[in-house]
């Protein structure tokens, strides 16, 4: 049996990697650069949210209370009207970067650590680190990656936004995958 301890140094050099690797691809490629767009009147939305005393968190607009409330000729009219959307609101202040980068590492550990953990109960020690890489790109791939479609498909994410993401996700997969094969216990 593998120790859980033996999970961390794999785990650790995967993140490391994928945070550099993270930051070639979002500061020095851009790959995600068209994912953003501003909106015609980002002031004045900004001033009518404001206005309207919305504090953080997450809205559907229009929102409808019960299932019941579907069917309300009010809440259709504000449908073919539209807009429809969701919207995520942030506290307000300067955004600092520092805590976003902190916990996107403690996310990529905490995957490394899950995917590890499913390898470990799944392989040996000694075991052919094809395999190794296999079991924890897959399993790794679905933490990073396969939320994204459900967004696409509920929440009206576009569809090349997705794909960018799941592309993202099968490199950081990767990175996991092998760190996982190179340093498995034999």
């Amino acid at each position: 049996m593998i120790s859980l301890t033996a999970l961390l140094l794999p785990a650790a050099a995967a993140a490391v990697v994928i945070f550099f690797v993270s930051f070639v691809i979002h500061m020095v490629i851009q790959w995600h650069k068209p994912d953003y767009r501003r909106l015609p009147d980002e002031d004045g939305f900004a001033a009518l949210v404001r206005k309207m005393g919305a504090t953080p968190g997450q809205y559907m607009f229009p929102h409808c209370a019960s299932p019941k409330d579907m069917q309300d000729p009010s809440f259709v009219r504000k449908q073919v009207d539209g807009p429809i959307g969701v919207l995520y609101l942030r506290p307000a202040g300067v955004q600092k970067l520092g805590p976003h980068l902190l916990r996107w590492v403690l996310y990529t550990l905490c995957v490394g650590l899950l995917a590890g953990y499913i390898a470990r109960c799944t392989l040996g020690p000694g075991v052919d680190a094809m395999v190794v890489f296999r079991v924890v790109a897959g399993a790794s791939w679905l933490a990073y990656a396969w939320q994204s479609p459900s967004d696409s498909i509920w929440k009206g994410k576009p569809w090349v936004v997705t794909f960018r993401e799941m592309v993202d996700g099968l490199v950081y997969a990767s990175i996991t995958g092998a760190a996982f094969a190179w340093l498995w216990p034999s």
